[in-house]
């Protein structure tokens, strides 16, 4: 294994009933901006727990954070909180809002746009800030990571602040979802796992055997959570394995990937793609572009998360690839460019941008533009 430092300082609180301690994580004396989406919290009931939970405290709302947040928004946000002098910051919602809450908290802290803070990458000078999740799929809840866009520019990066100080995870906040997010949210959670899994093999044991382990789990309780939304025991391992699939744990001392990731980010830029939903395509061309360098640890995978054992190596990964897409096609996903209209102008613009940026993605750091384009290839 690789030498490393683990620290994650956020505390989770999870279960039923759960929000209504909020008074005793939040201190009595803070200013609280609470930030949301576009409404779900309403309908859910979300909005009402949190608001007689922290009934007596001084907190003020903004709503309004897209499902891909903008630094057009959140400027709004950050004007509001500086024009109230707020010092704490809640998240109601999913990823998106916690990623953009997470820009928030710099920006309280920052004279300038933003969206400099983007273009530099990170910031560790934040207002303190926690979540109520509404929505399994991104782990922002328990990891310092947020990605930002800007729509004027059609431009997408990510963004490192600080973790949450708690989260709030009640898995009856996920009864009423769409099934498309739920999709959404399963196949970002396998991906995650699979940008830290499916890399370099025998760098150690413990971190497979935890990544494979929610891998097994999100493959057994997917056909639950998209047929019965309001089973408690499927929607918690659902809703703890999405946290667990991206909070720092199972990437101790391995190598990481991320360029299914990075090449998401352009098309959700571009064409507004749901997240996960440009994981469910892509990942599929990563996996047949770069079979040989993954050689090793597809064979692992093929046979410890889809039982495939027989045949010839190269027979193996083929099924194992084939099984992979088929699974993101059972949560009625598109596993092809082709199915979202999207062809050889975006492969072109990506790699453009790519090679713009002078960027290398993967293990193997290899994916540049050209190899962008390699990997859209495979997916049309």
């Amino acid at each position: 294994m690789n030498n490393f430092i683990y620290h994650n300082p956020t505390q989770l609180v999870f279960g039923k009933g759960q929000i209504a301690r909020l008074p005793k994580l939040i201190p009595a004396d803070k200013r609280i901006l609470i930030t949301f989406g576009g409404g779900s919290a309403r309908r859910n009931g979300v909005y009402d727990q949190v608001v007689r939970a922290l009934e007596g405290r001084t907190f003020f709302e903004f709503w309004g954070i897209e499902a891909n947040p903008s630094v057009e928004t959140l400027r709004k946000a950050v004007a509001l909180g500086k024009e109230q002098h707020v010092d704490f910051l809640l998240a109601v919602g999913g990823g998106s809002v916690i990623d953009g809450t997470k820009l928030i908290a710099a920006g309280l802290l920052y004279d300038g746009d933003p969206w400099d803070l983007v273009l530099r990458g990170s910031s560790s000078h934040t207002v303190p800030l926690a979540s109520v999740l509404t929505m399994a799929a991104t782990g922002s809840e328990m990891n310092n990571g947020a990605v930002i866009s800007r729509y004027e520019t059609r431009e997408k990066y990510a963004f490192y602040g600080n973790y949450p100080v708690f989260s709030i995870l009640d898995p009856e906040t996920l009864f009423t979802l769409p099934k498309r997010q739920i999709a959404c949210g399963l196949a970002d959670t396998f991906v995650h796992v699979l940008e830290q899994y499916l890399t370099t093999p025998g760098q150690s044991r413990l971190m497979d055997r935890w990544a494979e382990g929610i891998l097994h789990t999100v493959v057994e309780i997917a056909p639950k959570a998209l047929g019965e939304t309001r089973d408690y025991a499927t929607m918690s391992e659902y809703m703890l394995s999405a946290t667990l699939a991206l909070n720092d744990m199972i990437r101790m001392g391995v190598t990481q990937d991320w360029a299914t990731h990075m090449i998401g980010h352009e098309l959700t830029a571009l064409h507004g793609l749901t997240h996960g939903a440009t994981l469910a395509i892509v990942i599929n061309g990563t996996l047949r572009t770069l079979r040989d360098q993954k050689h090793g640890k597809l064979l692992q995978f093929g046979e410890r998360i889809w039982g495939i054992s027989e045949g010839s190596e190269e027979e193996r990964i083929d099924r194992t690839i084939e099984r992979t897409e088929a699974f993101f096609r059972s949560l009625g996903l598109s596993t092809r460019l082709s199915q979202e209209g999207i062809g050889e102008a975006t492969i072109a613009e990506i790699e453009r941008r790519f090679n713009a940026s002078g960027v290398h993605h993967g293990e193997a750091q290899n994916v540049d533009g050209a190899m962008a384009r390699r990997i859209l290839e495979a997916c049309l």
